[in-house]
């Protein structure tokens, strides 16, 4: 028999309901935050999806993209080795 059934008097009741509203409340924010990086993971998945899209196009188009892709590679590599490094440095 559930547990409100058996309670003896109001305030037992009360106590009873607070605490499977909680409960139910718990569970609640527990979804919606895994609803939530559902969410973000889905709209990172079409930007990076778009990114690629636009990048593949961009390749394929002619040598004057391709040199502007090659730079921009570089460009973005060379700045990921001076972030690695700046970071390094400021964690010591």
């Amino acid at each position: 028999m559930a547990d409100w059934a058996r309670a003896q008097s109001p305030g037992a009741v009360e106590e009873i309901l607070d605490r499977e509203n909680k409960r139910m409340a718990d569970s609640l924010a527990s979804k919606v935050t895994r609803l939530k990086s559902d969410s973000d993971f889905t709209s990172m998945t079409g930007l990076l999806t778009g990114s690629v899209k636009r990048f593949s196009t961009m390749a394929r188009s002619g040598r004057d993209n391709r040199k502007l892709l090659c730079g921009v590679a570089v460009g973005l590599i060379v700045a990921f080795f001076i972030l690695s490094y700046l970071l390094s440095r400021a964690r010591t």
